[in-house]
């Protein structure tokens, strides 16, 4: 059986959202155990009822406003860093927190480690497209500079990861910038353009623009994760605007009332995928554990399902498939 360690302390919801995701999770896959991290009242009393569920006590809690690197430093005792350090130790498999993204990053990088070869990780998330086709969206964030190796690499690794969680034979790579031409972009995207071009792979398509996010016509979009996190803030306002738009125009008139009844589900399902609850939230890249980290406003749902996700990672051997592509690159 694989075991997930699962931060109960993460996020901005209290940790019995969190709990009752970790319960559905178990009560979802049978060759599932969870290692649950967090304070001794709320980690105890939840393991004692669920047979697969094992507490990992911790005293200390990193929170979402912190200095990632110096939280990390300090907070020894945290359910990050302590979940962190069992998947390292070998008593857990890999890990899934809704906490602080800067915390789980640092904390990864300096317990889990990165695959041989890999320069930077970074950070994934399947993004909806209006073709039905989801693109993997990276970075999201982790490094805001990066040479262009780092984003061919990025590359390589999201194809990796598009194969196992997306289900695509042989997903096709776009480079963000402000046009499609090999010539637009910054000196930095040019530059990555011309790594990525070099390469000489028919999966390789060019430069695609801030339009194609959502478009569905590529199947990995790659950036740097400055970039990467503008572009994803900015797509959670825009959803939150018109959905805050939709409601103010529902108490307008009875017969807009009537319309929005009948979109609800339509439209409870676009911001369910614009929140990444399908997958359970986005995943670190080139690490030697999977390790997920869900939305600091997550649910029930995106819990059970980072849960899951991070176990079928470990199912399906994505580590050691992004540890390959990689190596082949070289």
């Amino acid at each position: 059986m694989s075991c997930v360690c699962v931060d109960a302390m993460g996020g901005d919801e209290k940790p019995e959202v969190v709990l009752e995701g970790i319960a559905e999770a178990l009560a979802a896959d049978p060759e599932l155990t969870v290692l649950v991290a967090g304070n001794e009242d709320v980690v105890v009393p939840f393991c004692a009822k669920h047979e697969r569920a094992r507490a990992l006590v911790t005293t200390e809690v990193i929170g979402m406003g912190e200095h990632p690197t110096e939280a990390v430093r300090s907070k020894k005792d945290s359910s990050i860093v302590r979940g962190l350090m069992a998947v390292r130790k070998g008593e857990a498999d890999g890990f899934f927190s809704a906490g602080s993204t800067g915390a789980i990053f640092a904390a990864a990088s300096l317990s889990v480690g990165r695959i041989r070869g890999v320069k930077r990780a970074c950070i994934a998330t399947s993004i909806p497209g209006s073709t039905g086709r989801p693109s993997v969206f990276l970075d999201m964030g982790a490094n805001a500079d990066v040479r262009p190796e780092m984003l061919v690499q990025f590359a390589q690794m999201g194809r990796a990861y598009s194969r196992v969680v997306v289900g695509v034979d042989d997903p096709k790579v776009a480079l963000l910038s402000n046009g499609a031409e090999d010539t637009k972009g910054s000196a930095a995207v040019v530059e990555a353009h011309q790594a990525l071009a070099a390469l000489d792979a028919d999966w390789f398509c060019g430069n695609c623009e801030g339009s194609d996010l959502l478009a569905g016509r590529f199947d990995v979009i790659v950036t740097d994760g400055f970039t990467g996190n503008v572009a994803l803030k900015a797509m959670e306002g825009t959803a939150k605007f018109v959905l805050g738009a939709i409601k103010k125009a529902v108490g307008s008139s009875k017969r807009a009332a009537a319309g929005a009844m009948m979109l609800k589900p339509t439209l409870k399902g676009l911001a369910h995928e614009l929140m990444g609850e399908e997958y359970g939230g986005a995943v670190l890249l080139g690490l030697k554990a999977p390790v997920l980290i869900g939305h600091g406003a997550t649910s029930v749902e995106a819990v059970k399902n980072g849960t899951l996700s991070c176990k079928r990672a470990l199912d399906s051997q994505l580590v050691d498939k992004i540890a390959a592509e990689v190596a082949q690159a070289k």
